[in-house]
């Protein structure tokens, strides 16, 4: 049975775009088709824009404890977690109801200053911790309830999910990890000693503790996705399945075919 012939799985859709003149005029377009309702009134949400804009509109969900399907359109530069704008002449209604849905699973990062402040947030590509000064950073890393690196001198050291596996992990020599595949990447940072270590993958429901070494000589700090802590003592990264996200891409263009293609991209 066609998508025409059956009631519509979301028959309400929300819109939100980026502050860019070129997201706006399509967000003008759009309202002038499509009559979208509130937030807090719709069954997905619609994103015009480019990743950062899809990462705000994510945490601002998991903020406000109101998560949504959302359909991205690319209006931005790399568009990664995007469908493209003008990929289907279908009413955008339709071309919501025809997606296949990927379900992507946060980091909650715990990171505890050497003042003693306490900072929780959420990660929807990847928890990094990295040197603030020229003096490498030393790490003690622990996994579930084992230390398997008592210390790593390196300039920092990062934990991906296979949504942000293929961003700056993928960068610093981390592998690309399929969607669905309950693991995470555990990737150091030009790692100094042990040298030859190149990272770990590691299923999804250890938790990994990350503790700084010298830290009035080597202080560090940890970002999750946009959010930056300076001068940390120790960080905590886990899965938060509670918060799982579920992104809507158009057949053929899924995030899925595009993490198997970024391994053969030249």
């Amino acid at each position: 049975m066609s998508v025409a012939n059956k009631a519509p799985k979301y028959a309400r859709l929300a819109l939100t775009a980026s502050p860019t003149a070129k997201a706006q005029k399509a967000a003008t377009a759009m309202r002038e088709a499509y009559d979208f309702v509130p937030m807090a009134e719709a069954d997905a949400v619609v994103v015009l824009g480019g990743d950062g804009y899809m990462l705000q509109t994510l945490h601002q969900m998991i903020d406000d404890r109101k998560i949504l399907p959302v359909y991205g359109m690319n209006l931005g530069t790399v568009g990664f977690l995007m469908n493209k704008q003008e990929a289907s002449r279908l009413p955008i209604l339709d071309r919501v109801n025809r997606t296949r849905s990927f379900d992507v699973s946060p980091l909650v990062m715990t990171a505890e200053t050497q003042s003693g402040e306490v900072v929780t947030s959420c990660a929807i590509n990847e928890v990094s911790l990295l040197r603030e000064t020229r003096q490498t950073a030393k790490l003690e890393i622990r996994v579930g309830e084992k230390i398997r690196i008592p210390e790593l001198m390196c300039d920092g050291a990062l934990v991906a999910t296979p949504a942000g596996s293929t961003a700056y992990n993928f960068s610093a020599n981390g592998p690309i990890l399929p969607l669905g595949c309950g693991l995470l990447a555990l990737t150091p940072i030009s790692a100094f000693r042990p040298r030859r270590w190149r990272g770990a993958i590691l299923p999804d429901h250890l938790p990994i503790e990350f503790r700084s070494l010298e830290w009035e000589k080597r202080p560090v700090s940890v970002v999750a996705d946009h959010k930056e802590i300076r001068d940390i003592a120790k960080v905590r990264v886990e899965v938060a399945h509670e918060s799982d996200l579920t992104l809507l891409f158009d057949r053929g263009h899924s995030l899925d075919e595009r993490i198997v293609g970024e391994q053969f991209a030249i």
